[in-house]
């Protein structure tokens, strides 16, 4: 699918990050990400570092499946071969991966490209490299990356004062910390463990949404 400017900037309300390790109750991937679509996700990230290329690739394909039902933009992390061959709707970068590359000459001008930036600096690299959206943080710590280091709330303001592009928060973000985000910028907020580490998925996604709209004004 494709998605408008508009369509990405509305979807990064509520933004996914796939987390398998804290799943509960024997859940699968699909079924919690299925849970967290019904329950107002707007946008999915499927982010893997454990899995091998082809069973990633089946992931992927099964996710982007179950996001296109939803009509929710579904993009895979880091790897370009996979969003390619998947289908998804795009990628999402580090800095790192950047570097000497021209990701968005790889995927194409239709595909979501989303770029991790830590500074104003990299946030306008990042905008000038043709990204989409931008993700920032980490903004209150991160319990999957624990070497992230927290990104102040006036740092958070001069990069979304600095671009034109959405910016959604990521790092640490939980129903009960979200409303210190209230204007600051951002565009939404990136989710992981309050979402696939919950017990209920679903209603821990519904939760998040209720405050998500009241926060970011959507």
């Amino acid at each position: 699918m494709k998605f408008t400017k508009d369509e990405i900037r509305a979807a990064m309300l509520l933004y996914a990050v796939t987390e398998r390790s804290g799943l509960k109750n024997g859940m699968t991937l699909p079924e919690a990400v299925r849970a967290a679509l019904e329950n107002g996700v707007t946008f999915l990230q499927v982010r893997e570092k454990e899995l091998d290329g082809e069973a990633f690739f089946q992931e992927a394909e099964e996710l982007r499946a179950i996001c296109a039902e939803y009509r929710v933009p579904f993009i895979v992390n880091d790897s370009v071969e996979i969003a390619l061959k998947s289908g998804a709707d795009g990628v999402h970068v580090g800095q790192d991966d950047i570097m000497g590359r021209d990701i968005r000459a790889m995927i194409g001008p239709d595909r979501i490209l989303g770029i991790t930036a830590k500074t104003v600096e990299q946030a306008l690299a990042a905008e000038k490299a043709g990204a989409d959206y931008l993700g920032v943080g980490a903004v209150f710590g991160s319990s999957t990356k624990k070497e992230a280091k927290r990104i102040t709330p006036e740092l958070f303001r001069k990069i979304t004062d600095a671009v034109s592009i959405p910016v959604v928060a990521i790092g640490g973000i939980s129903k009960d910390n979200m409303e210190e985000l209230r204007g600051l910028g951002a565009d939404g907020a990136a989710v992981v463990s309050a979402i696939f580490s919950a017990e209920d998925p679903g209603r821990a996604a519904a939760a998040l949404r209720k405050t998500a709209e009241d926060v970011f004004g959507k």
